[in-house]
């Protein structure tokens, strides 16, 4: 009898230890409504929220809506969204009715009426496409819109940039590479170099994120490389990030003329300066470059700065002229999509839980000046000064709607 009353006393224990270790998913202290519709563009391939991630914010409280096939492109499933705790849904209405839609490419007009007024919107803003119309959507139904692309972090960086730079970088030799071989109709050069062969010349243009990437990816490979920028503490900067010497220069006709027309490989990686990249290789630069040469412009979505390069697909990614191969593609993380979108979650999941302990997109504006950089329309307003400028409409300055608020 003693045995039997030890038994029943710890069975109970042991049962309220067991439902208490199940109890993961944390109350949250404001639900926040996520949507992810699914990318249109069939250029793009990525998507903002992983599984992984999705199952993170639904662990927090939040509520995540995805839109049937959001992931395949990534090689996730509707299951695995399913299985974190998401509901998928099966029109864009559905996925944009929400509080906070999650978006790779801006939404096009007609996505845009499908939104909740005065939701908030995070997506890229892609500058070179916009029109005034798209803005005055945005502004008609008082969305807050947050662009990847502007979006700061807690000190300074920019971390989308910085991501999806890392990203081409690494990926632009891959491209040089495939582009570079006979199959591809291309010099038949191996990207790097072998015992008793000359290495592959390759010119950067640039000293920044990407630069410093497929720099790394070069070297690694045993190619000559030459980086090119006009800022001299960009250059200091990337030979000290690389750990070695390598050629640096300034922005010269005569250097860079002489550097290009040897060159294998020339990488366009400048970053645009009042939103719109500096036209540096000329024409004649390239009519003057070996045949069978390739340029891949990664500063395409902003302009470019190789004048004869024009924007291609992915679909179609090169053409030719003067006899050089041309790679113009604009989203060149879009080629790896999958280890874009675990960049984007890793990004956006803190935020995403910020947001909802602060109680809103809103909040996080006033309480993150690091958040505000991103935002370009707030309540009705345009607040960005370059958007107006370019657009020629009124924008009234976040800064003093902030202090109005107070």
């Amino acid at each position: 009898m003693e045995v039997q009353t030890e038994l029943t006393d710890i069975a109970p224990q042991s049962a309220a230890i067991t439902k208490e270790s199940s109890l993961r998913v944390k109350k949250a202290k404001n639900i926040v409504l996520v949507g992810i519709p699914k990318e249109k563009d069939t250029h793009e391939k990525r998507v903002v929220l992983t599984p992984e991630a999705v199952g993170v914010l639904i662990n927090n409280g939040q509520q995540v809506l995805v839109e049937s096939e959001a992931g395949l492109a990534s090689k996730f499933t509707d299951q695995q969204y399913l299985d974190a705790g998401a509901r998928i849904v099966y029109s864009s209405k559905e996925a944009f009715d929400v509080e906070v839609v999650l978006k790779v490419e801006p939404p096009t007009l007609e996505e845009i009426t499908y939104m909740r007024q005065g939701a908030c919107l995070l997506s890229a803003l892609q500058l070179g496409d916009q029109r005034a119309d798209f803005i005055h959507g945005l502004n008609q139904k008082k969305i807050t819109a947050v662009a990847f692309e502007h979006l700061e972090d807690k000190v300074g960086g920019m971390p989308v940039v910085r991501a999806m730079s890392e990203i081409a970088g690494s990926t632009v030799m891959l491209i040089a590479a495939e582009y570079l071989s006979s199959v591809s109709n291309g010099k038949g050069l191996i990207l790097g170099g072998v015992t008793g062969v000359p290495p592959t010349q390759v010119v950067i243009i640039g000293a920044g994120t990407v630069a410093e990437y497929a720099a790394r990816t070069a070297l690694g490979l045993g190619a000559n490389i030459k980086i090119f920028d006009n800022q001299l503490y960009k250059l200091r900067r990337i030979k000290q990030l690389l750990g070695q010497q390598v050629f640096t220069s300034t922005i010269d006709n005569y250097t860079l003329s002489q550097a290009i027309k040897e060159a294998d490989v020339v990488i366009g990686a400048l970053r645009a300066e009042r939103g719109q990249a500096k036209m540096v290789v000329t024409e004649e630069m390239v009519a003057n470059m070996m045949e069978g040469s390739i340029i891949i412009d990664v500063s395409i979505d902003q302009g470019g700065c190789v004048e004869t390069i024009e924007r291609t697909t992915h679909e179609e990614p090169v053409f030719s002229k003067h006899g050089v191969i041309h790679y113009g593609v604009p989203n060149i993380a879009s080629r790896v999509s999958r280890t874009a979108s675990f960049s984007f979650s890793n990004i956006f999941t803190p935020i995403l839980l910020q947001m909802a302990d602060l109680g809103g997109a809103e909040e996080m504006i006033f309480n993150y000046k690091w958040f505000m950089k991103g935002v370009y329309t707030y309540r009705g307003s345009l607040t960005n000064a370059h958007l107006a400028r370019k657009f020629m409409m009124p924008h009234k300055e976040l800064q003093l709607l902030i202090a109005a608020r107070y």
